[in-house]
C-alpha cells in the first residue's frame, strides 16, 4: 500500500483481519493482518507468492522457556534462527530495512549475547549493518552473581544504501540548546539544531514494560511501544506495510497504525492475537493508551521514595 492509496479506498478492509487458517491467496487488499499460527507458514506463503515489506521489525524468542516458547537446545535455536533471518529477509523491497531485536540468553549464570550469535546469518544475506542500538531501561530481575541486566539490542539492517532514513521524524531535544558557538563563521549563534538532536544509539528514555506501565498486558516480555515507533517514525513512509513475524500483542502494529502505516503480524498464541487485534483497533480509532518514543523520563530523584529515611 503506497502513499497515493486511501486508506478508505474500496475493498480496502477497513480493520484487522484474523487469519487462522491460511486461503489459498493471501489477501491483497487488506492493511492490517494477524496470522494466528506459526510463523514460518506466513513466510513461506508470503514468499510463494513474493509478497514485500518495507520494513520488518521483530524480537524473536530469546530460547529462555518462557510460556510462549520451547526451549531447545542452543544449535538448534540457531539453525531455526538462520532459516526464519533467511527466509524473512527475502520479504524485503529493496529499500527496505530490517530490525531484530534481542537480548542474551541465559543459563545457569551465563550468559551468551545473541545479536553477536546471529549478526552472521545477516551478514551471510549480504544486508548491511547500520546500526547497534543499544535499549537501556531501569527495571528488571536484580542479579546475585553477576552485574543485573539492563539493556537489549535492536540490530538494523539495510539492502543497500538506497534506504529510508527520516532524522527529523525522531529528533529529541537538545541538551543545550541555548549553546552558542564560540569562533568560526557562525560565532554568536545557536549551535545545536533547532529541531532537536539525532537519538543516537543508545535509547534509555523509553521504559521497558512492568506492573505499572500503561501499556502493561498479559504478555511477560512485552514490548513498549515506543521502541517500534522510533524505527518506524525513520525507517518507514505514510503507507508503507511493516511486517513483525513474532508480533506478541501487537506493539510493532499499534505503533504501525498510530502513523498511518500497514501492518501485518504473526503469532501462535490465541490470546495474544486476540489482545493484538483489540490495541491495534484502538490505535486505528485514536484511544489507544500508550507512552510515545519522545516523552521524558520521569526523574526518579523528586520522588520521596529516593530518600532514605533517617534511622530512629
Amino acid at each position: 500500500m503506497k502513499d497515493d492509496q486511501r486508506r478508505d479506498a474500496p475493498g480496502i478492509s477497513p480493520g484487522v483481519v484474523v487469519l487462522k487458517k491460511l486461503p489459498a491467496h493471501l489477501p491483497t487488499t487488506t492493511q492490517y493482518l494477524l496470522w494466528q499460527g506459526d510463523a514460518e507458514r506466513l513466510i513461506d506463503r508470503a514468499l510463494a507468492e513474493n509478497r514485500k515489506f518495507e520494513l520488518i521489525i521483530t524480537s524473536p524468542p530469546y530460547n529462555l522457556g518462557k510460556e510462549y516458547e520451547d526451549r531447545q537446545q542452543m544449535d538448534e535455536y540457531l539453525r531455526w534462527q538462520a532459516r526464519i533471518i533467511h527466509k524473512t529477509v527475502g520479504l524485503m523491497s529493496p529499500n527496505a530495512s530490517i530490525c531484530w531485536e534481542v537480548g542474551n540468553h541465559v543459563e545457569n549464570g551465563s550468559i551468551e549475547p545473541l545479536d553477536l550469535l546471529l549478526h552472521r546469518y545477516f551478514e551471510a544475506e549480504g544486508l548491511q549493518l547500520r546500526n547497534r542500538i543499544i535499549w537501556r531501561f531501569g527495571h528488571g530481575l536484580h542479579c546475585q552473581r553477576r552485574f543485573s541486566g539492563r539493556y537489549e539490542v535492536v540490530l538494523w539492517y539495510t539492502n543497500g544504501d538506497d534506504y529510508v532514513f527520516d532524522l527529523d521524524a525522531v529528533r529529541i531535544p537538545s541538551k543545550y540548546p541555548g549553546k552558542k558557538a564560540f569562533k568560526g563563521p557562525n560565532a554568536g549563534h545557536y549551535s545545536s539544531n533547532a529541531k532537536g538532536k539525532n537519538p543516537e544509539d543508545v535509547w534509555d528514555n523509553i521504559p521497558n514494560v512492568k506492573a505499572n506501565h500503561v501499556e502493561k498486558t498479559s504478555h511477560p516480555c512485552q514490548f513498549p511501544i515506543g521502541l517500534p515507533e522510533r524505527l518506524i517514525l525513520a525507517l518507514s513512509r505514510e503507507g508503507d506495510t511493516v511486517f513483525d513475524p513474532f508480533c506478541g500483542v501487537g506493539s510493532t502494529g499499534a505503533a504501525a497504525a498510530l502513523h498511518k502505516r500497514f501492518f501485518w503480524g504473526c503469532d501462535s498464541v490465541p490470546d495474544y492475537i486476540e489482545i493484538a487485534r483489540a490495541r491495534i483497533d484502538l490505535a486505528l480509532a485514536g484511544n489507544l493508551v500508550y507512552r510515545p518514543h519522545d516523552k521524558p523520563l520521569y526523574d526518579y530523584r523528586t520522588s520521596n521514595l529516593s530518600k532514605r529515611p533517617e534511622q530512629p
